[in-house]
């Protein structure tokens, strides 16, 4: 089993940034992927951004080409997500997630943290 804990997440004004922060614990070892996700009142929880746990590649969804930009550090354990040109549609609840090498779909989940943008 992996423990994911996000943190970092707040208030801010359209525009602004804020950089999310999903620390890992446990197997490790077994992480492939590492993923962020995000869910809006009223809304399924939709992909964000994800990077292989090794590096290299990464991935983000349309809508945050540009503006986030996620990165790891093996060393710390640790999945970052920089927001930046922040906008009130991003406002929702952050979560990350791990996909191990034995699995099809992301099998480990934080609680979350939520973002919300003013505008």
């Amino acid at each position: 089993q992996v423990q994911l804990v996000e943190s970092g997440g707040g208030l801010v004004q359209a525009g602004g940034s804020l950089r999310l922060s999903c620390g890992a614990s446990g197997r490790t070892f077994s992480i492939s992927v590492m993923g962020w996700f995000r869910q809006a009142p009223g809304k399924e929880r939709e992909f964000v951004a994800r990077t292989m746990w090794s590096g290299g590649d990464t991935y983000y969804t349309d809508s945050v080409k540009g503006r986030f930009t996620i990165s790891r550090d093996n060393a710390k354990n640790t999945v970052y997500l920089q927001m930046n040109s922040l906008k009130p549609e991003d406002t929702a609840v952050y979560y990350c997630a791990a996909r191990s090498y034995t699995s099809i779909s992301y099998d480990s989940w934080g609680q979350g943290t939520q973002v919300t943008v003013s505008s």
